[in-house]
């Protein structure tokens, strides 16, 4: 890709000083003998909000990670494409799944790793499948591409409380689930929290170009789960490949066992 690294970044902060200088215009008035008042210091939960990948950003990977394992893949805003590859760790085989979305198509890859030969028993191809939609049953359960933030970065700095920034491109504040119910839904890790563990401690880095590099959300143990962290890593922007429909020659249309593996 062609866009130069940090250019939406740097777009990013002229706008957020360009409108601290003109709130600070329309309070001085017209009178041109009225002292200007100083600028307001920079927000720091708008800085955050403003370093969240968006759709004029050029292509990045990311990587997300709690307790129940590791996803990671890579975003093309200008191509509205997304890769994601998942491992699931069994006592008897290891699960890796490939996912590619490029608009409204979804292609499908699977590995089986262990000692039996599951892909020949379950009749799975090894190549890249593009999957029918009409074909699964609970329309969640097959990925599509829904934009620039996979690890739901922009919901989580929404809806925390008392942002502070630290040294430079560092930030903390406290997430309160009881005030973003939401949350909850879209963070599968945090669906056993109550109340009474609802203010979740949080930390974030911007890199020196401007986007957001890493967040995390420090999840208390519940019950016999153990404390945990939620981490979203964004990186490589500028420099991850593009993401591209497959060719007919470089995948297949999914066989009736790959929509058994997805709907269970």
């Amino acid at each position: 890709m062609t866009q130069r690294t940090g250019t939406t970044a740097t777009t990013r902060r002229l706008a957020v000083a360009a409108a601290a200088l003109l709130a600070a215009t329309l309070v001085a008035g017209c009178d041109d003998k009225a002292t200007p008042e100083a600028a307001p210091p920079p927000d720091p939960k708008q800085e955050l909000l403003a370093a969240v990948p968006d759709d004029q950003d050029p292509a990045f990977r990311f990587t997300t990670s709690d307790a129940s394992g590791d996803v990671s893949g890579v975003v093309d805003p200008a191509n509205r494409g997304m890769d994601i590859d998942t491992v699931t760790k069994d006592k008897d085989f290891t699960l890796e799944m490939s996912f590619r979305m490029v608009e409204s198509r979804t292609w499908m890859k699977v590995n089986f790793k262990g000692a039996k030969d599951i892909q020949k028993l379950m009749k799975l191809p090894t190549k890249w499948m593009e999957m029918d939609p009409a074909k699964i049953e609970t329309p969640d359960a097959l990925p599509t591409y829904e934009g620039t933030d996979p690890g739901n970065a922009d919901a989580i700095i929404r809806a925390a409380t008392d942002i502070q920034a630290g040294e430079p491109g560092t930030y903390t504040g406290v997430v309160d689930l009881s005030a973003a119910p939401e949350l909850t839904d879209a963070l599968e890790s945090l669906a056993a929290l109550d109340d009474a563990t609802a203010q979740l401690p949080l930390s974030a880095v911007v890199g020196a170009d401007g986007n957001l590099s890493s967040l995390t959300l420090q999840i208390p143990a519940v019950g016999k789960k153990k404390a945990s962290e939620y981490v979203i890593e964004y990186f490589d922007f500028g420099t991850a490949p593009e993401v591209v429909a497959f060719t007919d020659d470089q995948a297949q249309q999914a066989p009736d066992s790959a929509y058994d593996l997805i709907n269970g």
